[in-house]
């Protein structure tokens, strides 16, 4: 029998409510074998089943997957939750003196393959439970027994960064330094505040902490800890390019002499940081497979083509393509709203804006250092706060999508997005959002139990959805995989096009930016400290001018034509700036 794997939801399946149609229905259950069985949530036997799929198509709580797997799967179990749970195929070695990455799709077994290696999770071998003997047998003649073996000893220490970096002011109360000083087991306090750029952000409160520095503030800390293996999960969400280029210097020495393991979905900046990469892939929260280690760059546009060409499997239906020549549609004469210039002061702050307009129908990216006034300037926009001298007043209605998103009520993603808009489940809503930011199946889960990434594609729909004139988001990148990006980038951009609406997005992924963008609007200034708002230009002129005052070229993988950062002083990088051409030269 081919092998296959039964996934249930325990949250979604409710047997007091769907009547049982998967037992009732199951053609081996006729026919007196128990393959679909209700305990407390339905059971299904992986032996029994012949994968005919009714029992999925009749679920109404769409809780139940069943999926075929490589045969040659069979026996490299790692870890299981449970009967009828996620499983994860192999794991990603460590290597000290080396950054090793992994990249894949969300919802693939990344944080599971972290948690066993970082010994907060022992790993089951697809059982109820596995000894250690059983475990040290299954990687017997691998890297990763002796590394196994320090973590049952308790003789490996983990340093980890988490994920989401918003939680770290309820947990935390005071001063930045202090928590610095807590944690700073190295002895490199000073040191590491001043290649991340936190002198003036340590001062501060955490509470009061903008989103960049929230993360920088955890890299930090996570550097500053003693240990054998350190591991950062997302590090550049929230970080413009050049604190994206800092951080990665700093990890690179971190891992010269230590094993350092990172989660990355910029592209460009996991390619100039990492030596290896380990691919995830399979169906997300059903399976997911982690392959062998590759090449950073081999592995990167292995990923992107959706073929792995060692394992001989494809992985997407299709690529993830990178286009040279983006169209555009020429940006229209009608202007949909002047703003004029004005100011926006805090203590220690002041944003100054020169004045500018919004056409209709286009989409205006910004860009710029963080903590130079961009979620500012989108606030004033949005009615959310005034500038000092009360002159922004736009006639027109707003919809904004704030930088950091959470759950304000505790309801189902379908309630919610029908309150906003009853017409979300008609086919063209299906089409142009659901279907490609993959929410169909969020719909009957609750706000408070869906993810980082699940609750920002849910709040890039639920914006886009108002009724509004201007549509304004910040940061909807953030947490979001490589093809969630590349679909999020598309429906923004579709969104323009089909509807004739202006969307005004702010973001540090230079991809979305550059696939989404008419125009774009650069913040200058002294981070923490001044910020001036530019006024919006072409797409080439505003990036060579925000990109210049990095000092950071771009240019376009040969062979993917994805976007990579020229190493400094090599000799592309020295080209471009010398013909003063610091974005995709050609």
């Amino acid at each position: 029998m081919p092998l296959r794997i039964a996934v249930v939801d325990r949250e979604r399946c409710q047997p007091k409510k769907c009547g049982q149609e998967c037992v009732k229905y199951c053609p081996r259950v006729r026919t007196g074998d128990e393959t679909v069985k209700i305990e407390d949530k339905a059971v299904i036997s992986e032996n029994l089943c012949v994968g005919c799929g009714i029992c999925v198509k009749k679920c109404p709580m769409h809780a139940i997957w069943i999926v075929g797997l490589p045969e040659e799967l069979e026996g490299r179990e790692v870890h299981r939750y449970g009967k009828n749970g996620f499983v994860l195929y192999n794991l990603p070695v460590p290597r000290k003196g080396y950054v090793v990455g992994i990249l894949g799709p969300n919802g693939t077994g990344k944080s599971t393959a972290i948690k066993i290696l970082s010994g907060q999770l022992k790993p089951n071998l697809g059982k109820e439970e596995a000894s250690w003997e059983e475990i040290f047998d299954r990687f017997a003649g691998t890297e990763l027994l002796d590394y196994l073996k320090g973590i049952k000893e308790g003789a490996i220490r983990v340093s980890q960064k988490p994920q989401y970096i918003e939680a770290i002011p309820k947990v935390y109360s005071g001063k930045a330094i202090e928590l610095l000083k807590r944690v700073d087991e190295r002895g490199m306090l000073d040191a590491v505040v001043e290649k991340l750029g936190l002198a003036e952000a340590i001062k501060r409160d955490v509470k009061d902490l903008s989103g960049g520095e929230l993360q920088r503030l955890a890299i930090a800390a996570c550097i500053l800890r003693d240990a054998d293996f350190y591991f950062f999960d997302e590090v550049t969400s929230y970080l413009d390019i050049y604190q994206r280029i800092a951080v990665a210097g700093v990890i690179r020495e971190l891992a010269a002499e230590k094993t350092v393991m990172i989660v990355e979905h910029d592209l460009a900046i996991l390619d100039m940081l990492a030596d290896f990469v380990h691919i995830t892939y399979g169906t997300p929260g059903v399976f997911g497979v982690v392959t062998n280690a590759k090449g950073a760059r081999v592995g990167i546009n292995q990923y992107l083509r959706g073929y792995l060409a060692e394992e001989n499997i494809r992985i997407r239906d299709k690529p993830i393509e990178f286009e040279v020549f983006q169209p555009r549609e020429s940006v229209g004469e009608n202007i949909l709203v002047e703003y004029p210039s004005f100011t926006k002061s805090y203590e220690g702050f002041r944003l100054e804006v020169e004045g500018g307009e919004i056409y209709q129908g286009e989409v205006l990216g910004v860009v710029g250092s963080n903590a130079t006034g961009k979620s500012t300037f989108v606030k004033v926009l949005a009615g959310v706060i005034e500038d000092d001298e009360k002159k922004v007043e736009l006639d027109v209605k707003v919809s904004y999508k704030p930088q950091y998103v959470k759950a304000d009520v505790n309801m189902q993603v379908g309630m919610f997005l029908r309150r906003i808009n009853p017409m979300i489940d008609s086919s063209y809503y299906k089409t142009e959002f659901l279907k490609p930011l993959m929410l169909e199946n969020l719909m009957d889960r609750y706000l408070d139990d869906l993810s980082g990434g699940e609750l920002q594609r849910v709040a890039i729909v639920a914006c886009l959805l108002r009724e509004a004139d201007l549509y304004l988001l910040d940061e909807p990148s953030a947490h979001l995989d490589v093809e969630q990006r590349t679909e999020a980038a598309r429906v923004i951009r579709r969104f323009a096009l089909n509807t004739g609406k202006s969307v005004l997005v702010v973001d540090h992924d230079i991809y979305l930016i550059d696939m989404v963008s008419d125009r774009l609007l650069v913040f200058e200034g002294q981070p923490g400290k001044h910020g001036i708002a530019r006024r919006p230009r072409g797409m080439r002129e505003g990036m060579n001018l925000f990109l210049s005052k990095l000092g950071i070229t771009f240019r376009r993988d040969e062979e993917t034509k994805r976007p990579r950062v020229n190493k400094p002083d090599s000799r592309l990088d020295r080209e471009q700036k010398a013909a003063g051409e610091y974005y995709y030269y050609f």
